[in-house]
């Protein structure tokens, strides 16, 4: 998924980077539940454990907040937010719209090199898929997320996607072992082969696939 750097204002590269690997950092952190739902979040302990400095994990926070992974609770400080049952599949309609709107632009937009590293991120999926590779297969999942969004040049959407990615990736991890990670695997193949071939129309399709599979999977989470 790629970072959305307004929030950082006018601040110099080395700066910028710093707050992006933070933000990457603890976005992996509450994805894979390193950070709990419901866990308070301890600055200090952050800084710690990320290796970086007190202001760039405090943009971090305030890009988390406006995400609507981290909340603020009256007395409490800040929060990781909960997983929210019933308004999940509610969440995957939503995003099942942008995901084809930024599907089609990618596949029309995407230059060759975007285009080459769409197909090895999926495919580093399938691979860590089948060895049973759950944090590979994350890893390359975010990065297939970072490259569609820049491919698709569209930075409203983009913006508009990651929070509910996000969630839905956290969503997996938190339920995986109701999840088929070789299918999940091969729809994201499906995807990226569609954009990388600047087919519009199916990568479209595929998007609405990858949105079929994470609602029936949510579904019998629900259920």
């Amino acid at each position: 998924m790629p970072q959305v750097d307004d929030h950082l204002g006018p601040a110099d590269p080395e700066k910028r980077r710093q707050a992006d690997q933070a933000y990457d950092a603890l976005e992996s952190m509450i994805a894979t539940l390193q950070l709990k739902p419901g866990a308070a979040i301890v600055e200090a302990e952050l800084i710690s454990q990320t290796g970086l400095g007190r202001t760039p994990v405090r943009e971090a926070l305030m890009r988390l907040v406006s995400c609507g992974l981290i909340v603020q609770q009256a007395r409490r400080g800040l929060q990781v937010s909960e997983i929210r049952l019933a308004e999940h599949l509610d969440l995957i309609e939503a995003r099942r719209v942008l995901e084809r709107l930024i599907a089609s632009m990618a596949a029309r937009r995407a230059t060759p090199p975007q285009r080459q590293d769409l197909l090895a991120c999926a495919q580093t999926m399938l691979s860590s898929a089948e060895a049973g590779d759950l944090h590979g297969y994350m890893h390359a999942d975010q990065a297939l997320d970072r490259i569609i969004h820049a491919a698709c040049r569209n930075p409203a959407a983009a913006a508009a996607v990651v929070p509910m990615a996000i969630q839905c990736r956290r969503f997996w991890y938190a339920y995986q072992h109701q999840g088929d990670l070789l299918r999940g695997a091969q729809l994201h193949l499906d995807l990226a082969q569609a954009i990388a071939a600047a087919q519009a129309e199916a990568a479209q399709t595929a998007a609405d696939a990858l949105m079929d599979y994470l609602r029936g999977f949510a579904q019998a989470v629900i259920d």
